[in-house]
């Protein structure tokens, strides 16, 4: 199968370069991430006899006038890097291709697919090689623009699960107005979309399972002189409710979701303000692969609302979104409901923080399940918000200051507090709270041969889970190609008193670039844009190599 497709690709290819007048583009990249895993005692880590890993992609884009195609061929061998998927190890092959034709009123692709609807709360088809996620969808998607403020599109395949796909059918339906170029409004932005996706799933062995669920989502979008409002409200038809693979309840649940976003900007200042509730809110193209620690086969995109951070330390205790329909005999939940505030401020010049303009970055979150009322029969009464139990707050300041031409500074503080649960794994809402703060102050400094050396001071603080952290980081730039580092995070609270050491550096040319680090891997969540995987503690060398052209 894997050798026809690429066939097809090349005889494709052969006739848009030979039969159209335009010249034709090539591109792509090449991006390989190793490790090499070795025993620590200290972490009780014993490397896998694959202890030698390689996550290898290759990707090639041609264009010629209308018409454009690609592939991606990808290599996990011997196996996938630690903490990816398993259905990866030891395979290797054309992984994604896809054909292209678009003019001015159409667009139509056949093959991988990557789209989003609205927000992406009822679909998002993306890839994230640091996440392992690739969720594109086999098939076709056709767009129609048949006038200027309105867009229509369609999909219709079968999702990517590793090298395979998924035993179900996608079909989704979105469209996009905009309304206020239509009425030819000048001074305010309006748009409106519905979407609509259908999961076809045939029943198999599974008892009382629909073949069809069916998700539709609305949305508005409004921006007015300084303010924009977005809001999206969406509903997942009735499904069975799984649970690591098996069916728990002999009960069909439907769920909700809805988003608020708000915004205000002026010279100086920015205001985002975000509310959302999730009830029974994730949804998989296999029904039996929900809650899934890898996110495959995901259809709906719900990261975490809370601030994305960037260093060692404020990256121990890191929101997860808790959508899902829950009940068993330890717990019973039915989703989450939160909201997330950011303040940017920027102070004039000379003011008493600096010279040079004061940046202050103000962030405040807080998650709760949605507080519900179980039946016997396990039917559920819920409230729209109520009084859940809390899930995570946090509270954070950034000041981010340059006090010179050659100097400048950040610093960062943060008060949270978190379920052990959502971070540590296992029931939400029973194990307790743990409560922690966290300061950092980063400087960045030229020296006498204007090459930037980075500094960074972290703790935190907490009377529980390892107790209090001390991180350190130093960065110098040799040249404007090459990097180098040395950083260390100490867990001295705990009784184990672990060192988490690394030294690497990175060198780049153009388009390519190669990194090298040698140290251990602190275990826990990894996130990117809300999203995160459990990455197990180890030791070893990492290799990142990438070239584009």
């Amino acid at each position: 199968m894997k050798i026809k497709i690429f066939y097809y690709i090349a005889i494709f290819l052969i006739y848009c370069i030979s039969f159209s007048q335009n010249e034709t583009y090539i591109s792509g990249s090449i991006e390989s991430n190793s490790q090499l895993l070795q025993d620590d005692s200290g972490l009780n880590f014993f490397s896998p006899q694959d202890n030698l890993r390689s996550n290898n992609y290759f990707q090639l884009d041609f264009q010629n006038g209308n018409f454009s195609a690609g592939i991606q061929y990808e290599s996990y061998l011997p196996s996938a890097l630690l903490g990816y998927s398993e259905i990866y190890n030891n395979e290797s092959g054309i992984a994604q291709y896809y054909f292209k034709y678009e003019d001015q009123k159409n667009e139509i692709k056949v093959g991988s697919i990557y789209e989003q609807f609205g927000n992406g709360l009822i679909f998002r088809a993306w890839e994230d090689r640091q996440l392992g996620i690739n969720n594109s969808i086999n098939g076709i998607n056709y767009k129609f623009f048949p006038t200027s403020n309105l867009e229509i599109s369609a999909i219709h395949g079968k999702q990517r699960n590793g090298f395979e796909y998924s035993n179900s059918t996608i079909t989704g339906l979105n469209s996009d107005f905009d309304i206020s170029s239509l009425l030819e409004l000048e001074n305010i932005g309006l748009s409106f979309g519905a979407s609509y996706v259908n999961r076809f799933q045939e029943n198999n062995e599974v008892v009382n399972a629909p073949e069809n669920v069916n998700l539709i989502g609305t949305r508005l979008n409004l921006f007015l002189n300084k303010i924009y409002i977005n809001l999206e409200i969406a509903k997942k038809g009735k499904d069975v409710l799984v649970n690591e693979g098996q069916i728990v309840s002999a009960k069909k649940y439907d769920g909700t979701a809805v988003q608020i976003d708000f915004g205000y900007s002026r010279k100086g200042l920015g205001i985002n303000s975000s509310f959302r509730r999730l009830e029974n809110f994730n949804f998989y193209s296999d029904r039996l692969s929900e809650g899934n620690i890898y996110n495959q086969q995901t259809i709906s995109f719900t990261p975490a609302l809370s601030k994305q951070q960037d260093y060692m330390l404020t990256n121990i205790y890191v929101y997860n979104s808790q959508p899902r329909l829950v009940i068993n005999d330890i717990e019973k939940r039915v989703g989450e409901v939160g909201i997330q505030n950011d303040i940017f401020y920027t102070f004039n010049k000379e003011s008493l923080l600096g010279k040079y303009k004061t940046k202050l970055a103000v962030n405040f979150s807080y998650w709760s399940s949605i507080e519900a009322n179980f039946n016997s029969d396990d039917s559920y009464d819920v409230e729209f918000i109520g009084n859940g139990k809390r899930l995570y707050k946090d509270l954070n300041f950034e000041i981010k200051n340059r006090w010179n031409k050659k100097v400048s500074s950040t610093l960062t503080f943060i008060d949270l507090s978190i379920d052990k649960g959502v971070t540590l794994g296992g029931p939400l809402g029973v194990q307790g709270n743990i409560d922690a703060r966290i300061g950092v102050f980063e400087l960045n400094f030229l020296d006498k041969n204007n090459r930037n050396n980075r500094v960074v001071a972290q703790h935190l603080w907490t009377n529980d889970d390892k107790k209090e952290w001390l991180g350190l980081v130093y960065e110098y730039a040799v040249s404007n190609k090459l990097n180098v580092f040395v950083s260390d995070i100490w867990n001295y609270g705990n009784e184990n008193d672990l060192h988490y050491y690394n030294i690497g550096g990175s060198y780049s040319n153009g388009p390519s670039r190669i990194s090298l680090n040698y140290g251990r891997q602190r275990g826990g969540l990894i996130c990117v844009g809300g999203v995160c995987r459990f990455v197990p503690e180890s030791n070893g060398f990492n290799l990142n190599l990438s070239y584009s052209f």
